[in-house]
């Protein structure tokens, strides 16, 4: 099993570096470049130069390619050409508090989604699977802004039952209540916007496995559905339901975009949505290696957890 893991990890390794080298020659290839973004026609060449000279820019393109590598290895990410305030501290603070919204938003839909699946799997076109499976088909067709701006609009203004945007009241920062009361809205439309894929995700899996010739002979044997569910098709929906757990991953960084510029969220995804509208060429570059490096360790996961589901699976290593 050792040895799988190391291989995979291994295999991973020249894909982080290849994504590195493409962000930054697409970011390189842009007509508008940080330069275009720190000065104005009417500067004089020098000092055009001199601000150049200043980021480096004046070095060949892989001399630059080669800082920026080694400033994210050693965690020095460089900094803001808007605001010239560091990228290292600015996400320091914007990742934690995605992370305070997409987790608990994204486990507690994993495992609703969970439970619905398999009672739909299971009852397939029955009532219960007929409901849960239309419920699910209204909530994928249903756009996360929209549901974003329903909440804003009814439980926000009409209602007066919750603030609209931010993560505090201002001098309430230590306040756990005026949190949640913050909390809530983001975390319905985010939950809502997880849970009807995952559910139908879960149900074709289940679905699958209950068309399998085992099922079928543990029937003969007079298994009840119980026993069939839970020590057989539970276990079987496991492993597809696990790389799905791994893909999330990249959601702690940028997968909450919309939903927290909406409600005006202090994570990554107004950072990075402002940084793209300013043309702020390392938070971009920063932000995108991250996201894209998050989806290498999401599968990198979903391989270990693999192996360790099914230990057959480091034969193939």
């Amino acid at each position: 099993m050792a040895k799988y893991i190391i291989k995979r990890i291994l295999a991973a390794i020249p894909m982080v570096l290849i994504i590195t080298i493409i962000c930054f020659t697409l970011m390189n290839l842009a007509p508008y470049d940080a330069i275009d973004a720190m000065t104005s026609p009417k500067m004089p060449p020098e000092t055009v130069e001199l601000i150049k000279a200043k980021y480096g820019y004046d070095q060949p393109v892989y001399i630059q390619y080669l800082r920026w590598v080694d400033g994210i290895l050693n965690g020095n990410f460089g900094y803001s050409i808007v605001t010239h305030q560091s990228i290292s501290t600015d996400l320091a603070v914007r990742i934690p508090n995605t992370i305070k919204l997409i987790l608990p938003a994204y486990l507690l839909s994993y495992v609703l989604a969970i439970i619905l699946g398999l009672i739909a799997g299971s009852h397939k076109n029955r009532w219960a699977d007929k409901l849960i499976d239309g419920l699910s088909a209204v909530g994928i067709a249903l756009p996360t802004f929209w549901v974003a701006m329903l909440l804003i609009y009814f439980l926000g203004y009409r209602l007066k039952l919750l603030p609209i945007v931010g993560m505090h009241t201002i001098g309430k920062e230590n306040s756990v209540a005026d949190f949640l009361k913050h909390f809530i809205m983001p975390f319905t439309a985010l939950f809502l916007s997880f849970l009807p894929d995952s559910v139908r995700y879960v149900r074709s899996s289940t679905i699958t496995q209950y068309s399998e010739d085992y099922v079928m002979v543990q029937q003969a044997f007079g298994a009840s559905k119980a026993e069939i569910m839970f020590k057989h098709v539970c276990k079987n929906v496991l492993l597809p339901i696990i790389t799905k757990l791994g893909m999330a991953l990249p959601m702690l960084v940028t997968g909450a975009i919309i939903t927290e510029t909406i409600f005006g969220w202090p994570g990554v995804g107004p950072y990075f949505v402002k940084a793209i509208q300013g043309m702020d060429y390392p938070i971009v570059m920063v932000i995108l290696v991250l996201s894209s490096v998050l989806v290498i360790l999401g599968n990198l996961l979903s391989d270990i957890l693999y192996c360790l589901t099914d230990p057959r699976i480091k034969d193939l290593g």
